[in-house]
């Protein structure tokens, strides 16, 4: 594993995070940072390639940090973007689909065979992101979307309610107490 590399792509990512171009804001840096510290735990579970895992952890959200616009299929256009960053960087070609395959499949709300291990642990750890960044939710609710109290707290319950839905069998099972845990402020 290049952890100079990956640390390229951590810093690639955390840039189009705090640019003014991103809507999410630097909340969106929370999620993805979360996002690999969960993938990489899964993963040891799993027994998944960490590397694969870290990779697309890193990148499965780059073309909505990148450009609005892209949000409802930011898993096509992020898989484009990150082959570019992954070549760009001489990674293996092999390796590169790996990747484009966990981004193209991370989505919950897109319904898609997981049909890796690696891409499973993306997709639940994308999930489970959420419960680990209830602040930014708030912020998305509050100050980005300017939601009303009711309406922010429905919209922060019905996301992590949506989240935990979408976890695979085997992970719902590993982040139940968390699920319950955060699911306790409302």
């Amino acid at each position: 594993m290049d952890n100079n590399k990956i640390d390229l792509i951590e810093n690639e990512v955390y840039k189009r995070c705090i640019s003014e171009d991103n809507f999410f804001g630097i909340g969106a840096f929370y999620h993805i940072k979360s996002v690999v510290k969960n993938a990489i735990f899964l993963a040891k579970i799993y027994n998944a390639d960490i590397e694969i895992v870290i990779l697309a952890a890193w990148l499965h959200d780059i073309a909505s940090v990148t450009n609005y616009s892209l949000y409802e299929e930011h898993h096509i256009h992020g898989l484009k973007i990150a082959e570019k960053i992954l070549s760009d960087l001489e990674y293996d070609k092999e390796k590169i689909e790996h990747v484009k395959k966990c981004i193209l499949n991370h989505r919950g709300s897109v319904l898609s065979e997981k049909e890796t291990v690696e891409e499973r642990c993306i997709a639940d750890a994308d999930s489970i992101s959420h419960f680990d960044n209830v602040p930014s939710l708030f912020n998305l609710a509050f100050v980005v979307r300017k939601y009303s109290i009711s309406e922010g707290e429905k919209f922060v319950k019905n996301k992590l309610l949506r989240s935990y839905n979408k976890l695979s069998q085997e992970s719902k099972k590993i982040y139940e107490n968390k699920y319950n845990s955060v699911m306790q402020i409302f």
